[in-house]
């Protein structure tokens, strides 16, 4: 296979990896607490028989966007949203400890307090369990509280903490889930500094203008391999009518 073609291939083939990364952040710009992916191109030479001749450009998973979103009052008591940095704690599908940023909270059949996507939301080692309650407040420090069934305003008392963490974000990986866990899979300490705001949720972090401007961008790019392909593909045809 012709040399440059072979790196315009590869260089196609990349940026439809980066496009599918942005298309996927374009497609989550509405989702609660989301965080865009980052991708980023690194120079990879080929190495084989002689010297390195060629250079492909790789697209790599360059993380998460950790900034925060914009907050908007919901005046919903069961939703939460975290005051800068920090996660809430959720039990992920794995049955292990996940982090998230998403406080679009609500209450199962049984009684298990749990996020829109059904992941339940941790205490100190426990899943939250609320008892039927006819008022639910949620405090700044994750506290809540209920007035069960049945009885006055008056009878307000707390029954659970929500589990906020705080980990270096150089130790947190995004899962496919959308959920964040530390690298070591181990679980981060609670951190009594972060705070959250009750009746508010985060909106998504994804920059929607930009995020079409990279669109365009990366379409001109595939172009340009695509067009890279045609003519080595032209030359060839040129090179093998001068050997006939």
């Amino acid at each position: 296979m012709d040399h440059a073609l072979y790196v315009a291939m590869t260089g196609a083939k990349q940026i439809m990896q980066a496009q599918a990364v942005n298309s996927h952040n374009m497609a989550n710009v509405s989702t609660t607490g989301y965080r865009q992916d980052l991708h980023q191109f690194s120079s990879f030479p080929i190495y084989g028989l002689g010297f390195p001749t060629r250079v492909n450009a790789v697209a790599t998973d360059a993380g998460a966007d950790l900034s925060s979103g914009v907050l908007t009052n919901t005046g919903r008591d069961l939703d939460i949203a975290v005051n800068g940095k920090g996660f809430i704690a959720v039990q992920g599908l794995d049955g292990k400890e996940a982090y998230t940023r998403a406080g679009d909270l609500q209450i199962s059949a049984t009684g298990v307090l749990q996020t829109a996507s059904g992941l339940p939301v941790m205490s100190e080692g426990n899943p939250i369990s609320l008892p039927p309650a006819s008022q639910i407040t949620i405090g700044g420090d994750g506290t809540i509280s209920v007035v069960p069934l049945g009885l006055s305003p008056a009878a307000l008392s707390q029954v659970d903490r929500i589990k906020l963490v705080n980990p270096p974000e150089r130790d947190l990986v995004k899962g496919t889930d959308g959920m964040f866990r530390l690298k070591s899979a181990t679980k981060a300490p609670s951190d009594p500094t972060v705070q959250i705001t009750a009746g508010a949720l985060e909106s998504s972090n994804v920059n929607m203008a930009q995020s079409l401007i990279s669109m365009i961008e990366l379409q001109r790019l595939y172009e340009m391999q695509i067009k890279g392909i045609s003519t080595v593909d032209q030359n060839s045809q040129s090179a093998e009518r001068l050997m006939q």
